[in-house]
């Protein structure tokens, strides 16, 4: 039977968070796709309609039921995303030189996307029961390791080394926040320092171009470099103000790469300039606090947890984002959360809400 305190509990903040950021994502993708009067791009932005029209509805979904059930369905979430990728990498869409599409009648998803949210889920259940006083040992960790490294490989496979590295950023945030003993911290710490350089030996080749791009930018302004250098001349183009909804030139000449996906922050930096854009990150930091604001107020640890990890999953890609269009960080393909044009991230980003608002409404019931 439907409990009626559900609606008075309803957390109308974050929906009105999220609804602001929906509002700027599409707007700004109108214009990173529209700018260009003499090839506008219309199928995009109109597609992004409906993913997000496909994501308010699993959001509803799910805080419908309550959040303690996907508990119990942790596992087989997990494994059912390994399937996936492996079915990506038998027979997903080959672009531009990766396999990371799995064709399902007339829509594409990217499992990875789905792994993500996986992870968290199976880390919450993980963490959740194991009671330390003294924090997590290494003996404790080699399951979620061995569970970790599974995914991270076979999106490397595809090859997607932003999405593994996003992985192992939840899953160490995580870790940390359920606490590890600082024996193993060290020795977790001293092994991925060790583990690097060989790594490195495993990247592709235009995966270390791009490492090498972010130390020295402009060495190959034409070739390698270019993305960089053109986000950078956007940004900085807007000034305070920007030059207005649409009409920035380094999107409407096509001189930004990807730019209603990877780099739509440098679109929405040149239109709404400085003060647009810290707007925007705001709005991005105030949904971050108030998921963990969220995860400070519930009363089990599951769903703890769970909102800390969709916390860490979109302050993460926040960060990486950013940084990547600035040439703060290398360019490693990071969408901007409810920003950039992608449909498997925009489901993402809105069953992570709807799961936030699970545990929000949730908060004065014990099971």
């Amino acid at each position: 039977m439907f409990d009626r305190r559900l609606i008075q509990y309803f957390d109308w903040g974050l929906a009105a968070i999220t609804a602001a950021l929906i509002a700027s994502g599409l707007s700004t993708l109108y214009s990173a796709t529209r700018a260009d009067q003499i090839n506008p791009q219309n199928l995009i932005f109109y597609r992004q309609m409906i993913w997000y029209g496909i994501g308010l509805g699993v959001m509803i979904v799910s805080f419908l039921f309550s959040y303690r059930k996907v508990d119990h369905y942790a596992y087989g979430c997990y494994w059912l995303c390994i399937l996936l990728l492996i079915a990506v990498l038998l027979f997903g869409r080959y672009v531009a030189g990766s396999r990371r599409w799995l064709i399902l009648g007339p829509i594409s998803i990217q499992p990875s996307e789905v792994m993500k949210l996986g992870i968290i889920i199976l880390l919450s259940r993980y963490y959740s029961r194991i009671g330390t006083v003294h924090g997590l040992i290494f003996r404790d960790l080699v399951i979620p390791i061995l569970l970790i490294s599974i995914p991270c490989l076979l999106i490397v496979l595809q090859p997607d080394l932003g999405t593994a590295i996003m992985i192992l950023l939840i899953a160490g945030s995580m870790t940390i926040f359920t606490g590890i003993e600082k024996k193993t911290l060290i020795y977790l710490l001293v092994f991925g320092a060790g583990a690097c350089p060989v790594a490195w030996h495993f990247l592709k080749g235009y995966q270390k171009q791009r490492i090498l791009t972010f130390l020295t930018s402009d060495s190959d302004p034409l070739g390698a470099g270019y993305h960089i250098i053109q986000s950078k001349i956007a940004i900085g183009s807007g000034q305070l103000f920007g030059k207005g909804f649409m009409k920035g030139t380094q999107n409407a000449l096509s001189f930004l790469p990807e730019q209603h996906t990877d780099f739509i922050f440098s679109v929405l930096a040149e239109d709404w300039g400085f003060w647009g854009s810290v707007g925007v990150l705001l709005l991005l930091l105030l949904i971050v606090v108030w998921g963990l604001n969220i995860a400070h107020g519930c009363r089990e640890p599951f769903g703890v947890l769970m909102a800390f990890g969709i916390s860490t999953l979109i302050f993460w890609e926040v960060v990486i984002n950013i940084g990547m269009v600035m040439g703060l960080m290398p360019v490693v393909g990071i969408p901007l959360p409810f920003i950039s044009y992608g449909g498997s991230a925009v489901v993402l980003m809105m069953t992570s809400v709807g799961l936030l608002l699970n545990i929000s409404m949730r908060r004065f019931m014990f099971e």
